[in-house]
């Protein structure tokens, strides 16, 4: 079976990728219809095409997508790239250093932060620790575990690798899930209720998601920088009034028949030494230090390095800590920002601008359809890849409709703005969650063999609708940014 997968990606997905990249690269310029495009523009376009397709399709995985997207901008559209590509006659070229760049972009360095502190909190116990003070509150009751999983796996996900925390909760609730009855439907809840949270605690923080960062990253480029505070003092109520509906949602289709769950998370073993002080100082003052960005004033992406710097220094971050980074997630969202980078540098950002009519758009039908077109795509690829493809261009489109010139610049600003257009998507891009491969917290689900895909599908349509809706008020009526 996966031998067929395999020569249906690359014996006929594959060409027509090509094809359609080679077309879009090869045509005549004038082919496009856009004013004043010129050449480098035009691979620019082909290479979003590509991104996209090979992304859509998974042809190859999705961080060797992007290093190619990297690798072929610094040898064709770059000002260090191969001559005959290369000339400025074909249009305006783009900076080798800031495509290489996008591998340090100071959103990359948060996140690599994010996956430091995660790693050290597995190895020195600090998850099982929190995991076992969290829950202890919410008791025996059935319906008050499920609450609890829903919190702490929402809370854990707002800091570590939606995956990470999927897998370890998982692992706690294992024992749980074996011994109640065959026919208690509760069964079904508990194990949807890690996906459910797991995506859905990711929207609470910058570091929690990548489309976050993608969005935080791109927002700051185009002038209207969100510290870590600021995303997380609007997003963090928005999960948690998501993760009550959940919980009523999953109780009403999920019933469940017995009357007491006992929950055995075993104690943390390690000894407190030197070292798992450290760490825990590391991680608390970390946090402290992001969620104080406006008093100290020290950058919420330098702050990352700090727990870098400490842990490392101390040898409590080592060799074998390294390997296991996610290297491909962090590489995923850099091909993201070499995209943005490209459409921003070669100047397709400013011709699509005066190509396409914003001024006379309806701005809600933009927001809503954008929104649509990312919460369809995360449903079956990579929420990751969604935003690193659509952000770079939706910023373009909402800085159109911010332009004082544009006839509906009022209406835009009254719906939020810039800020509250790119936010939106990113939560969109979380809220997907149909199918068992819409994100690996579904895939985690699935596998436990109680969870069938028409009710991972069912209760992820039901979420995804009240998400949508939810997350559009919020953003752009409810609490949107610039409100004190």
């Amino acid at each position: 079976m996966n031998g067929k997968k395999i020569n249906v990606k690359f014996c006929v997905l594959l060409p027509i990728v090509l094809a359609v990249t080679l077309f879009l690269w090869a045509v005549p310029v004038s082919f496009y219809g856009i004013e004043g495009l010129t050449v480098v523009q035009q691979r620019v376009i082909a290479l979003f095409a590509f991104a996209a397709l090979m992304w859509m399709f998974e042809i190859i995985p999705n961080w060797t997508t992007s290093l190619l997207v990297i690798v072929i901008s610094l040898l064709t559209i770059s000002d260090k790239g191969i001559g005959i590509f290369c000339d400025p006659a074909y249009g305006q070229l783009v900076s080798y250093k800031s495509l290489m760049a996008s591998f340090a972009d100071p959103v990359v360095m948060l996140f690599l932060g994010g996956f430091v502190l995660a790693i050290v909190a597995e190895e020195y116990g600090l998850d099982v620790t929190l995991a076992r003070f969290l829950l202890k509150p919410f008791g025996t009751k059935p319906k008050m575990v499920l609450l609890g999983f829903l919190v702490v796996i929402a809370v854990f996900s707002m800091f570590m690798s939606n995956t990470a925390t999927a897998a370890m909760m998982l692992a706690f609730l294992a024992p749980v899930l074996s011994v109640l009855p065959s026919d208690d439907k509760g069964k079904i809840g508990l194990a949807l209720a890690i996906p459910i949270a797991a995506n859905l605690g990711g929207i609470g923080t910058p570091i929690g998601t990548p489309p976050n960062a993608t969005a935080v990253r791109f927002l700051a480029e185009a002038g209207h920088e969100v510290t870590f505070m600021e995303w997380s003092t609007r997003m963090i109520p928005f999960v948690l009034i998501m993760i009550l509906f959940a919980w009523v949602v999953l109780q009403f289709l999920f019933p469940f028949k017995t009357k007491k769950l006992v929950l055995d998370i075993p104690a943390n073993s390690r000894p407190t030494d030197w070292k798992t002080r450290v760490v825990w100082v590391t991680f608390i003052g970390t946090i402290v230090l992001w969620a104080t960005e406006s008093l100290t004033g020290i950058n919420s992406n330098v702050v990352a390095l700090i727990p870098l710097g400490v842990l490392s220094m101390t040898g409590i971050f080592n060799r074998k800590s390294i390997e296991k980074i996610n290297w491909t997630v962090l590489w995923l969202v850099a091909g993201g920002f070499a995209l943005g980078t490209a459409l921003q540098s070669s100047g397709l950002a400013k011709v699509l601008i005066n190509a396409i009519p914003f001024g006379s758009m309806s701005v809600l039908w933009v927001f809503l359809i954008a929104g649509l077109v990312c919460y369809f795509l995360s449903n079956f690829i990579s929420n990751s890849a969604t935003a690193a493809l659509l952000i770079p261009i939706l910023i373009v489109v909402a800085e159109g409709m911010a332009d004082p010139s544009a006839g509906n610049n009022a209406s835009f600003l009254a719906l939020g703005g810039t800020h509250a257009m790119i936010s939106f998507i990113a939560v969109c891009a979380s809220i997907a969650m149909i199918f068992p491969i819409s994100t690996p917290p579904n895939a985690i689900a699935a596998s436990t063999g109680l969870v069938q895909t028409k009710d991972m599908a069912k209760v992820g349509l039901i979420i995804g609708v009240v998400g949508y809706v939810l997350g559009f008020l919020w953003l752009t009526k409810l609490f949107p940014f610039g409100m004190a």
